[in-house]
């Protein structure tokens, strides 16, 4: 097995970088579509062999969205944000803004079968859920249990 190079300075990275967001528009709301954008901060997927590996990804997640949603607080229009974190697929957990935009009916989003009963199996990502405070859980599942994690302070809720 070839092992991966730079993984030490590729963590320490995810604790001290920030995004930015430069590349997208905050400031004019009529130019500001956000149709269900997202971003993954696990794009290697590190965190699907172990939770160790997993935790900082969740960690840089669960910081970005607060920054994500203040800089969302300054559109002119209604949004949505929210995060889904899938029980053993690092790789998929995702970090959703979303607004209405001209041609498409899906604002807001619905998300079908969202229940508050945990569906999930992964102790450990159980555990670091509860371990959040400030941010309401909803949990579905699909061909893994998933958790759907928002904040009422920022826009519409799911």
């Amino acid at each position: 097995m070839k092992r991966k190079r730079g993984l030490r300075r590729y963590y320490k990275n995810l604790e001290t970088q920030t995004e930015s967001w430069t590349e997208l528009n905050f400031s004019n709301s009529e130019k500001a579509w956000f149709d269900l954008w997202h971003i993954h901060f696990d794009t290697e997927g590190f965190g699907n062999k172990s939770f160790k590996r997993r935790k900082p990804h969740l960690e840089k997640l669960i910081r970005h969205f607060d920054l994500l949603g203040n800089k969302a607080l300054q559109l002119k229009t209604d949004f949505q944000i929210w995060a889904i974190l899938y029980d053993f697929s690092s790789y998929n957990d995702a970090l959703y803004l979303h607004t209405p935009v001209l041609g498409n009916d899906n604002f807001p989003v619905q998300i079908e079968g969202l229940t508050q009963e945990c569906t999930l199996k992964n102790k450990a990502l159980k555990d670091f859920l509860v371990g959040l405070s400030g941010f309401i859980l909803r949990y579905g599942k699909a061909d893994e249990g998933f958790c759907v994690v928002y904040k009422s302070q920022y826009g519409i809720s799911l």
